[in-house]
């Protein structure tokens, strides 16, 4: 099968060069048929040595989406206007172009909707975190993909939305967005091994862990499993941060996912975007 592919990806790299408009045409169909490998193929052939393969490959891209979602997202980075559903939504489009961000939000609201629907108030932050652990993880059946963890696929919110799984980093994101439209601020925890969600709302802070269906933590739990991971709790650990490194950890997964999945390409592409967050960030810090 992996030969067939390649003959076939190889007949159309050779037809591109050809610019009769029925050959033209016929790619573009072709590409779009193909979807997210299509768009894959053409987003590989734009750093092609070969600078009119290149600059072909650049034109059907533009053909088929309109603009370049990759520079979509290093403008996103350059802008310092870090926004957390904006910023997610962006980097999955790096990967799936035709991502429906519109229907994406749509899907969280209509979670949040359930969650206030079922909410008593006057409640206490934990309470309202009881009332999402039962409409995320268990009406809707949101869930830790433990068994195929090293999946691209689960680095990427809008696939997470689409399959109802992801790893702690995605699944927090979504509990936070949820949370956002509920009106309650919780805050993420970018602790080493697990990514979780921390409440601050009451005298003593408590932690979420969405890779386990919601569980309530509290810092000494924590503190139990950094000790078991060979980590030496700091206060660091325990404390928010901000959306600029929640990006980064997110591509640095995606860098990690596509070098395991035999995707150098795509593995480079998001070590790039770390790369493009850290200068943007020294820079700003020096001015």
């Amino acid at each position: 099968m992996n030969r067939l592919s390649n003959e076939h990806d190889d007949a159309l790299i050779r037809l591109m060069d050809d610019d009769t408009p029925v050959v033209q045409e016929a790619l573009i169909k072709e590409f779009k048929r193909m979807d997210e490998k299509g768009i894959h193929l053409l987003q590989k052939l734009t750093h092609n040595n070969n600078r009119i393969l290149s600059s072909h490959a650049r034109e059907f891209l533009q053909e088929i989406l309109g603009h370049d979602t990759v520079a979509d997202f290093y403008r996103f980075i350059r802008s310092l206007n870090y926004e957390l559903e904006t910023g997610s939504l962006l980097l999955d489009r790096t990967v799936f172009p035709n991502v429906d961000v519109a229907e994406c939000c749509i899907q969280i609201d209509v979670i949040a909707a359930r969650c206030r629907e079922i909410m008593i108030l006057p409640s206490t932050p934990w309470e309202k975190c009881k009332v999402l652990n039962r409409v995320i993880f268990h009406e809707f059946g949101f869930r830790g993909n433990s068994e195929d963890f090293d999946d691209p696929l689960n680095s990427l919110i809008s696939q997470v939305l689409i399959r109802r799984k992801g790893i702690p980093i995605t699944l927090s994101i979504l509990y936070i967005l949820v949370a956002q439209r509920c009106g309650i601020n919780l805050e993420p925890i970018g602790m080493p091994v697990r990514f979780l969600v921390g409440c601050f709302l009451e005298e003593t802070p408590f932690y979420i862990d969405p890779y386990e269906r919601g569980r309530f933590k509290m810092e000494e739990n924590l503190n139990d499993f950094l000790c078991n991971g060979n980590f030496s709790p700091k206060p660091c650990y325990f404390a928010p941060i901000p959306v600029r490194q929640i990006l980064c950890r997110s591509c640095a997964n995606l860098s990690r996912q596509y070098t395991l999945n035999n995707d150098p390409e795509r593995a480079r592409l998001f070590a790039s975007f770390i790369r493009e967050f850290e200068t943007i960030y020294r820079r700003h810090a020096k001015s």
